[in-house]
């Protein structure tokens, strides 16, 4: 009786490690946003495929990472190198499908009594200044990401420059719009012209998706 105890137990015991085996990210599909003025298909096929990229690499590094963990290799410098890449893989997938998602629009214009907008208005001044200060951040010398950040704790919005996928994010910070300024959003049409992309970029805004953002984001926000 007491072997059959130990038999279901360790079987119990298998079950449970394998529930614990998570599903793989799986890559979303944007091709809704094909024929999208300012981005030809081109740009946006090599775009998508390196957004793959980050999603198998993300798998790939949480399979090599439990693999480690079930042979108790935590403590090895294999392990720790792995460990800090996955920031920038998983960043790089999520960002990418943030920013995806706030484009397609076929309004590029902010509602003027919209939430957002008198956020806007109070943390910048006005829209416009808020604009300026927005594009002069993916203006900045360098590839990283512009991100309009929401700090849940003030209500605060604020323009961010992240250098790397991992790097400079506001702790706590909620995004909100995202534009990608590495290289590969915009050199396959507009060379080095970054401008041009941005303006493109705005033209594109989906803002009824930024503003559902900053609608669940600031409901967080501390009275």
């Amino acid at each position: 009786m007491k072997r059959y105890f130990i038999f279901f137990f360790l079987l119990t015991t298998s079950f449970l490690c394998a529930d614990v085996q998570q599903k793989p990210f799986e890559p979303k599909d944007y091709s809704n946003l094909m024929g999208m003025p300012g981005f030809s298909d081109k740009a946006l096929q090599t775009h998508f495929t390196l957004y793959r990229g980050y999603v198998k690499n993300t798998n790939t590094l949480l399979s090599i990472l439990n693999d480690y963990a079930l042979n108790n290799k935590e403590r090895t410098p294999q392990f720790a190198e792995v460990k800090r890449r996955l920031g920038w893989e998983f960043d790089g997938m999520r960002l990418h499908e943030d920013y995806f998602e706030n484009l397609g629009g076929k309004d590029s214009v902010l509602a003027k009594d919209s939430a957002l907008y008198k956020r806007l208005v109070k943390d910048f001044g006005s829209y416009d200044n808020w604009k300026q200060d927005f594009i002069a951040t993916g203006a900045m010398r360098g590839i990283g990401w512009a991100i309009l950040y929401l700090d849940p704790q003030s209500g605060r919005l604020i323009n961010m420059w992240i250098n790397e996928h991992d790097r400079g994010h506001l702790a706590g910070g909620a995004p909100i719009l995202i534009m990608d300024v590495f290289e590969h959003a915009y050199m396959v049409d507009y060379g080095l012209d970054r401008m041009e992309y941005i303006n493109a970029f705005f033209e594109n805004i989906d803002w009824d998706v930024v503003q559902k953002r900053y609608k669940q984001q600031a409901g967080k926000e501390r009275s």
